[in-house]
């Protein structure tokens, strides 16, 4: 089996050395002839592609590594060369619209196309990085993957750009959560209370984090009003001692348009679903 890398940064250079392991054969491609995709070309004794051409034709798998921006581009350039039946696994950090189109002309052109989504830090865990697949040959893809050592899931049911968005949500949570974490630690810091703050903070870890999400935006429609207080005396705390935060006012504005969209809610938190307080939360009733 032979896979196509088009793109040979960061993320083309850890799949490839983890597939050329597995014993599968490689088809390099790289635009800029980078310095590092040159030596992984030589290392392997083969040939480094610098344009798109009849070549693509012949590679099983087409793994596309490439920037988000790029993404489609790519994808059309691959597909003039293509042959039906080709997988095209889109590994970019792509929209979902985008992804979709990817998906789109592809399918058209008798590809199968993957939305591959990187779930964590290759820098960090190179071929073992989580990813998520969707498509009709996402199985297949994992697959491929699991055989050269990496981490693969399919997302079940999943079509072009879902596996993407998931990517988006989670990144949501993980730079908020990386925002938050530098200015907390930081103003621990300054403090000497970085040790006596994790004490503090020791009973979230025995909650599962769905609890923990689900339970914040439950009370959240009923204590607004006065974490809004808190927040504020926080940042305002933080200022004072010379840390003034950036992420805090944007909490603050989140929590105000709570209030100023529910009001004070007087139910029982027990009586509040995670359906119905999201429900609220969008405008949907109250």
């Amino acid at each position: 089996m032979t896979v196509a890398i088009i793109g040979l940064g960061e993320v083309g250079r850890s799949y490839a050395t983890a597939l050329r392991g597995a014993g599968e054969q490689l088809a390099l491609f790289d635009a800029h002839f980078a310095p590092a995709a040159t030596a992984l070309a030589e290392s392997a004794g083969l040939q480094l592609h610098e344009q798109f051409g009849h070549w693509i034709a012949a590679p099983d798998w087409i793994l596309s590594c490439v920037t988000g921006g790029q993404a489609l581009t790519v994808a059309k350039n691959v597909i003039a060369y293509a042959r039906p039946g080709q997988i095209l696994a889109d590994m970019t950090t792509a929209s979902p619209a985008t992804k979709r189109q990817a998906a789109e002309i592809a399918t058209a052109a008798g590809l199968h196309y993957i939305d591959v989504a990187i779930m964590g830090s290759v820098a960090m865990m190179g071929a073992k990085t989580p990813l998520l697949a969707a498509g009709a040959k996402a199985d297949a893809f994992c697959a491929l993957i699991l055989r050269a050592g990496g981490r693969a899931s399919t997302l079940r049911d999943g079509e072009a750009g879902d596996a993407i968005a998931l990517k988006i949500m989670r990144s949501i949570y993980t730079k908020g959560l990386e925002a938050l974490a530098v200015e907390l630690l930081l103003y621990a810091e300054h403090n000497r209370a970085r040790d006596r703050l994790f004490e503090q903070l020791s009973d979230l870890e025995e909650m599962p984090l769905r609890n923990l999400l689900e339970g914040l935006v439950r009370t959240h429609v009923i204590h607004a009003r006065r974490r809004a207080h808190e927040v504020n005396d926080a940042s305002a705390e933080m200022a004072a001692n010379g840390q003034a935060s950036l992420v805090l006012p944007g909490v603050a504005q989140r929590f105000e348009k709570t209030v100023a969209m529910l009001g004070m809610v007087t139910a029982p938190v027990a009586v509040i679903s995670i359906e119905k307080a999201l429900a609220m939360l969008a405008g949907n009733g109250r």
